[in-house]
């Protein structure tokens, strides 16, 4: 299997519901490095995974509608523990319809997953994995 990794950021602010959260239940920011890699078992006619260019592109545009955003505010988050397991799997969905739209060209066809990776902090992180 093959894969390619882009990486960018994303800073939001939420809040939890429930005990287990204990300080994170009020208002707080987040600060996130946020990987993205595609995978498919054969390269295109070019040789690569997918364009490298465009990859980066739909993350960072992904990640724009998320950006310095109090996602407590977001219709779509409402009544959802925006956790950064659930983030994970948002921003996986959002770039799998992007590929699916053609937004990474002809030769992302070929891709056959997408794992979205969402660091805390040099300690901590959790992922998402899909198929496309």
């Amino acid at each position: 299997m093959f894969s390619i990794t882009v990486r960018d950021h994303l800073m939001i602010a939420h809040s939890f519901r429930g005990e287990v959260f204990g300080p994170a239940q009020r208002l707080h920011g987040a600060t996130y490095v946020v990987d993205a890699t595609f995978r498919r078992p054969e390269l295109d006619p070019d040789g690569v995974v997918v364009d490298i260019g465009l990859a980066a592109q739909e993350l960072k545009a992904v990640l724009g509608a998320l950006n310095y955003r109090n996602l407590d505010d977001e219709p779509d988050f409402a009544g959802v523990n925006t956790t950064t397991e659930f983030l994970a799997k948002v921003v996986a969905d959002r770039l799998a319809g992007r590929v699916r739209a053609g937004a990474l060209g002809e030769g992302a066809r070929g891709l056959t997953g997408i794992t979205v990776t969402l660091h805390e902090s040099h300690v901590a992180w959790a992922s998402y994995e899909r198929a496309l």
